[in-house]
């Protein structure tokens, strides 16, 4: 089994941009910059035969190349429930069509439909235990965070892996968008 997304790599140009905010938030795990990604749709735990066929499915998604910039900040879950904290994007309707291709892809290898809205964002931390003033306060902070565009030529799919120092990611495949 390997668990497997499609997602966009994030400029090195906007870390700068994001550093910044990863910081004053008690039960915050900030997210190493390696790990800042969009994800466009997540595959889950598929055995190698599937992997295979979503890579060939993703081959075929094709697009344009856009732009895309970073805008806001918010968090997922509600007063003790709270999970994360993200960077929000610029509506973006090429995003969200390739978002939606993706989505077609994995259809067409076989995975069932991802039934959640999609919410384009980058993770900025995972939260545990975290106090909900101190994320609205956080949020308050941070959220006329506005980045310049950036031009998003081509999208990845990315093997997840968990060990002892966290979560991993690598690039295991590149689509290139005309």
């Amino acid at each position: 089994m390997i668990r497997l997304f499609a997602a966009i790599a994030v400029p090195e140009t906007l870390i700068e941009d994001l550093l910044p905010l990863q910081a004053g938030l008690e039960g915050a795990r900030w997210r190493p910059v390696e790990a800042f990604h969009i994800t466009l749709r997540f595959f889950g735990d598929i055995t190698e035969d599937v992997a295979d066929e979503v890579d060939e499915a993703l081959t075929g998604v094709g697009g344009r190349s856009f732009e895309v910039a970073l805008n806001g900040v918010g968090a997922f879950g509600e007063g003790h429930r709270l999970n994360a904290v993200w960077a929000g994007l610029e509506e973006s309707e090429p995003l969200r069509r390739l978002a939606a291709r993706c989505e077609t892809a994995a259809r067409r290898a076989g995975l069932k439909p991802d039934t959640r809205n999609y919410a384009p964002h980058l993770t900025l931390a995972y939260l545990k235990g975290a106090d909900p003033l101190d994320v609205g306060a956080w949020i308050a902070r941070h959220n006329l965070l506005r980045t310049a565009p950036f031009r998003v030529e081509a999208f990845g799919l990315y093997s997840s892996w968990s060990g002892k120092a966290g979560q991993s990611y690598r690039l295991e495949q590149t689509y290139t968008l005309g």
